[in-house]
């Protein structure tokens, strides 16, 4: 197929792609990178990538749009007072340690196991959504102590496996300790920068064979689906703000969690080969 026809339908498929990603992460408060990396999986395996290395393309690339709507929305947030930055200070080496080792571990495992490990903790964020109370509490206030030293690794080792930002399981977790959600919201933000700016840096120097990698490609980040997918998601980001404030969106969170919990199931079915 020549170049120029394979890159057209790379735009039109990341096109709608970065659109859907950018409605959800506005109207339903969840990181891109949830719907993006089996987005991704599906585009790149539908244009005829695949190999061992195809879940590390769809991670790597997710992240590097993180890193620009995370920041963005960041900024955003701080200009309202709603970033936590003692939150961010305290939990944030940790997580910056547990995304470097997510890179190392996410690198060295095939495609399999990492849409497995997707799978599983897709499903574990799909029954949250889906099940979770919002005066569900496991303390009072954020830990610090041993307790951080487990838990903030594991958010940045979790995240960068999944190819997510902070969201997905910063905002539970500083939920169940009592942090009010607009500032939960906004601080899991920072979290999503750091998760993804060390991440991204190591993902950029993983050699990926040239068979298996799309056009314009540097290490495991494809450039082309990271610059459609950030334009599109700041431009309908917006539009599932909106939606929000015109609708009620806790029965649409549900329905997202059993898409996402459908999503998951298919990952874990494809990576066991049925």
């Amino acid at each position: 197929m020549p170049e120029t026809m394979l890159l057209a339908q790379m735009l039109g498929l990341l096109l709608v792609i970065g659109a859907l990603a950018g409605v959800l992460a506005g109207l339903l408060g969840v990181g891109g990178g949830i719907v993006l990396v089996p987005a991704f999986f599906y585009a790149f395996q539908t244009l005829g990538y695949g190999g061992p290395q195809l879940m590390q393309l769809c991670l790597a690339t997710s992240l590097a749009t993180i890193i620009v709507t995370s920041v963005r929305s960041v900024m955003a947030h701080n200009k309202k007072g709603a970033v936590d930055w003692d939150i961010l200070r305290g939990w944030g080496p940790g997580i910056v340690v547990g995304a470097i080792v997510g890179v190392m571990v996410a690198s060295a495992l095939r495609t399999e196991a990492l849409q497995a490990l997707f799978g599983v903790l897709g499903m574990v964020i799909g029954a949250y959504l889906g099940l979770g109370r919002a005066e569900w509490r496991l303390g009072d206030v954020m830990p610090g102590g041993i307790k951080r030293a487990v838990l903030s690794p594991m958010v940045g080792f979790l995240s960068v496996l999944m190819g997510i930002g902070g969201g997905s399981f910063g905002v539970p977790l500083m939920s169940l300790y009592n942090t009010p959600i607009h500032r939960a919201v906004a601080t899991a933000a920072g979290f999503g920068v750091i998760i993804a700016v060390p991440s991204v840096i190591g993902f950029l120097f993983l050699e990926i064979a040239p068979e298996h990698r799309p056009p314009l490609t540097i290490g495991a980040v494809n450039l082309v689906a990271f610059g459609v997918v950030v334009a599109m998601t700041m431009m309908t980001a917006p539009w599932g703000v909106k939606l929000a404030h015109a609708m009620d969106p806790k029965p649409l969170k549900r329905v997202f969690a059993v898409f996402l919990t459908l999503v998951a199931l298919n990952m874990l079915r494809k990576a066991v080969g049925l």
